[in-house]
């Protein structure tokens, strides 16, 4: 199930691509996840479409500049929203069917829940947050459903991108001196999905710029 909210084409490329690899197993679903409601019929689109849900991956996210003094309570709401209160609420939907098949959650955070990043107050909280509520998942769903998270380092660089100072500043803040790749998160994530006796972990995959700065 690949859900999407604006990125109605990439999703589309993505699950031809997995339609091609092994047919009649893959679903869209264009949903809001600010809106409540939303996220309850994701998870119920889901069970109907595969008949029940082993796997619950909370990789949505909105990401921006917040500076102070410019902070406004839609900022808030949506920063918030999509790090933070929908993998809440998809949790709490999927709880159930995941409990009867003992399942997973993997939560994508960031490094920058535990080491801020400037210019970036609401983003940095929400990251936080999604860190604890990982760690408060693992309780509270144990023994039945493991929950873990990935906080990923310098995979790819934004669209926009930085400038070359700035990009190399931060590679000499990385102990194995570049940048990650998609893979790299992929082979964690297979990881965490399948390792049974581990659950509330937080793994970073940042190539050692978590201790290096």
């Amino acid at each position: 199930m690949i859900h999407y909210h604006g990125s109605r084409e990439d999703a589309e490329s993505l699950a031809a691509e997995l339609e091609q690899a092994r047919p009649e197993t893959t679903a869209l679903a264009r949903t809001d996840l600010l809106d409540p409601a939303a996220r309850v019929e994701l998870v119920e689109i889901a069970i109907r479409k595969f008949g029940g849900l082993d796997i619950l991956v909370n990789n949505a996210s909105t990401f921006y500049p917040t500076p102070l003094g410019t902070i406004e309570e839609s900022h808030w709401r949506d920063l918030m929203g999509t790090n933070l209160e929908a993998p809440l609420f998809l949790a709490q939907a999927a709880a159930p069917m995941l409990r009867e098949r003992r399942g997973t959650i993997l939560n994508m955070i960031d490094i920058h829940a535990r080491k801020p990043l400037r210019r970036h107050p609401v983003y940095t909280a929400a990251k936080a947050g999604l860190a604890a509520l990982t760690l408060s998942l693992a309780r509270d769903l144990a023994p039945e459903v493991r929950v873990n998270g990935i906080s990923p380092g310098a995979i790819l660089w934004p669209e926009a991108g930085e400038d070359p100072a700035s990009r190399q500043q931060i590679l000499d803040q990385i102990c194995l001196g570049r940048t990650g790749e998609p893979s790299d998160i992929v082979q964690c994530a297979l990881y965490l999905l399948t390792a049974d006796y581990v659950t509330g972990q937080i793994i970073a995959v940042d190539g050692g710029r978590s201790i290096g700065w």
